[in-house]
């Protein structure tokens, strides 16, 4: 049953994920140079193809967080109690 406080106590994780994904480019990054400078073309591929992920992944994030929050019923809006009618979902 919905208690009518969810929208109050949700959180979201998506600042969480924009610093743990500014984390990864950094370290995507730092392995991508140290690799190509250390001429080991495999593990500078493996860093650049880890890089493209994670920038895709920030832009996402950012994406998500520039929407703003969604719709949720206020305070106002009591909980409500599922339908007991024994009717199907359609109504038969």
């Amino acid at each position: 049953m919905r208690t009518g406080n969810e929208p109050t106590t949700a959180r979201s994780p998506l600042r969480l994920r924009l610093w743990l994904s500014l984390w990864g480019l950094a370290w995507a990054v730092f392995g991508l140079a140290a690799f190509t400078l250390t001429d080991r073309p495999g593990w500078a591929a493996a860093c650049g193809l880890l890089l493209l992920l994670v920038l895709v992944d920030l832009t996402v994030i950012v994406h998500h967080i520039h929407q703003g929050p969604h719709y949720q019923p206020g305070r106002n809006i009591p909980p409500y109690e599922p339908d007991h009618s024994g009717r199907g979902r359609y109504g038969h």
